[in-house]
């Protein structure tokens, strides 16, 4: 018997703490997993077991039998509603956060690392959300920029990457900040020989010797992501690799979170950091750089553009190098070695090379404009070093980690811009531009295009002479009016005032901006008399002419209605689903208030009566109600506060 009895009880245990379980899941609309639904049907059974003690006496007869499963319930949904708002479902704990103990305390070391920099550099304040004015265009952002730089170059690489990247935002920070953030540079050590053999010994598999015939231990360059090696594979070709330092992926990535914190929190706490856009700045920079830890990125960005050249005529004066895909991986890629070097080591030998500086630089910038407005996916870094003059008098593009992309939309966009610019039409270039940025709901647009008029009379009136400070202004335009430049088009206008300076140094006194101009109407009138677009345009010209032929009689039905008074607009609310979503959730959670209300209002009078019928002796009928009734009145309270409190993903 006692065996049987304790089978019962085992059994009805499990039953209550199921049952608890179920119904706080079920009143506060929640999923949760197995060790969530066990914890609450804990906490329900003991609740429950508190309650008997309390209130089941033996003079009351089982009569509070329900209030004393209601309490239980509203226990059991306390728990839960707590610990979903703290630990949310799905956010892994606590398996993610033992896993993640090691690095939170990596991450804290590098944290305080970081604060004693800013600390010693003064910024302090800055971070603090202390002083507003440091980042102005006067004397103070200066004095602000040098220790800036100094900082990011203290706290290591990740972060002199972040600063380089700034530098080239002419449109977010004042010029003090990207001149000063410019000279931003880091001398990183070449890895040792031995933990790069062995990196390279564990991708492929098999010794470094048995893949090539040759390979120089030492790095023909160092950076602080990877190293580039010469080798000469078993062929006889000789190609490049490109190797990853080995044990960098952590430390990048450990440095990326700590940044995408920062920026959340300086977002919070500071205006300019909001103004700046620094969470949606430092996103973009993670994920670039991520990219960059991946050299099968790199290599199908390679096979991008390599096969949008394809499509074009075959260019004679630039080059791209070939890759080895069964070479390649994650951490190592293979590439063609082009018989060259950067042009940034042969600027003071190009006049003895019998080379036309003026054609060289024009030939570059015309590939680079290809590629923007024709191609839509270009080379997006052309500094000096990713740039070789080969042995021929060709140039080699090489470095394809960063790539940009366009939509043929956004191409669209930009060479109406141009177009705009070369007929000198103020509002045609406002419309151009609108297309181009992300706009807020507010904003004054005529003011945009008076400015944009003065903009234009400035850098392309008659007799004038463009220069690269027409991006700087451009940008300050677009900030002034609250407008944002995606970050593809910025990606374009940085690809841009990069190679600017590559090609004043082949051509000193190339004149960037009146060479592109000619090169512009060159592409778009190439662009326009090819036959996809003829097509294209035929295309479009078929598809309007039988909206043309409805045309008028649509306008005549809308004249003799609008004559005779029986024109009218029919409109539909709450025609999206996410509105009536809205408008569902509030009507239940104010009719949930409502109810809740009304129920302890009138539990407790009904309380407070001391006449009425009696269930036992001590407890009246009144009693009884009234107790239900407030427990009915939390277990609804608990719903809508939940409701309101609850993270929202």
């Amino acid at each position: 018997m006692r065996v049987v009895e304790f089978v019962t009880a085992c059994i009805a245990v499990v039953v209550f703490i199921a049952a608890f379980a179920v119904a706080a899941r079920r009143l506060l609309g929640l999923r949760i997993g197995a060790i969530r639904t066990l914890l609450t049907g804990l906490v329900g059974m003991a609740g429950l077991t508190a309650f008997s003690v309390v209130m089941q006496r033996p003079e009351q007869r089982g009569v509070l039998t329900g209030v004393q499963m209601g309490s239980t319930l509203v226990v059991a949904m306390g728990f839960l509603a707590v610990s979903e708002v703290v630990v949310p479902s799905g956010s892994g704990w606590p398996i993610k956060g033992l896993r993640s103990l090691r690095s939170r305390l990596t991450r804290g070391r590098r944290y305080s690392h970081i604060s004693s920099i800013v600390v010693r550099h003064g910024l302090g304040p800055y971070l603090r959300g202390g002083p507003r004015t440091g980042t102005g265009r006067g004397g103070r952002a200066g004095q602000l920029a040098r220790p800036l730089r100094l900082a990011l170059e203290e706290a290591g690489a990740t972060f002199v990457k972040l600063g380089q990247v700034l530098s080239t935002r002419d449109d977010l920070l004042p010029q003090a900040f990207v001149t000063e953030l410019s000279r931003l540079h880091y001398q990183v050590p070449p890895a040792p020989w031995p933990e790069v053999e062995a990196l390279l010994s564990a991708e492929y598999g098999r010794p470094v010797a048995e893949v090539f015939a040759h390979f120089d231990p030492d790095p023909l360059a160092a950076a602080s992501i990877a190293q580039v090696h010469l080798a000469r594979l078993h062929s006889g070709d000789n190609v490049v690799v490109k190797v990853q330092r080995p044990g960098i992926r952590p430390v990048v990535e450990r440095d990326l979170d700590i940044i995408c914190r920062i920026a959340q929190a300086l977002e919070d706490r500071t205006r300019w950091a909001a103004a700046l856009g620094a969470v949606e700045l430092a996103e973009g920079f993670t994920g670039s750089v991520q990219e960059e830890l991946d050299f099968r990125i790199e290599a199908r960005n390679l096979a991008t553009v390599t096969a949008a050249w394809a499509r074009r005529p075959k260019d004679p004066v630039v080059r791209l190098p070939s890759q080895y895909e069964e070479l390649s991986g994650e951490r190592v890629l293979v590439l063609e070695q082009l018989p060259g070097a950067p042009i940034s080591s042969v600027y003071a030998s190009l006049d003895t090379m019998s080379l036309d500086r003026t054609e060289l630089a024009r030939n570059l910038l015309a590939n680079m404009l290809q590629q923007v407005l024709v191609d839509g996916t270009f080379h997006a870094d052309p500094h000096p070093g990713n740039i070789l003059l080969l042995k021929d008098g060709s140039i080699g593009l090489v470095d394809f980690g960063s790539v940009g992309r366009i939509d043929r939309q956004l191409r669209s966009a930009l060479k109406g811009f141009i177009i705009a610019v070369q007929r000198g039409d103020a509002a045609a270039l406002c419309d151009a531009l609108l297309e181009v940025v992300i706009r807020p709901e507010e904003f004054d647009e005529q003011g945009l295009e008076r400015a944009l008029g003065r903009f234009m009379a400035r850098h392309f009136a008659p007799g004038s002479t463009p220069d690269i400070q027409v991006f700087t202004d451009l940008f300050r335009l677009v900030s002034e009016y609250g407008l944002k430049i995606p970050p593809e088009v910025a990606a374009v206008f940085r690809a841009l005032a990069t190679l600017e300076g590559t090609l004043t140094k082949i051509s000193p006194g190339f004149d960037m901006m009146l060479e592109s101009h000619g090169l512009a109407e060159e592409q778009l009138s190439a662009a326009g008399g090819s036959a996809a677009t003829k097509q294209a345009m035929l295309g479009e010209v078929f598809a309007a002419l039988a909206v043309l032929r409805r045309l008028p009689r649509r306008l005549d039905r809308v004249t003799s209605a609008l004559e005779q008074g029986r024109l009218f607009v029919g409109v539909r609310l709450f025609a999206d689903s996410r509105d009536r979503t809205f408008v569902r959730s509030l009507v239940h959670d104010v009719l949930l208030t409502i109810l809740s209300a009304s129920s302890g209002v009138m539990g407790s009078i009904l309380l407070s009566v001391r006449r009425g019928p009696m269930v036992t002796p001590q407890i009246s009928l009144f009693e009884l109600l009234g107790y239900h009734l407030l427990i009915a009145s939390a277990l609804m309270v608990m719903k809508v506060l939940f409701s309101i409190f609850r993270p929202r993903r």
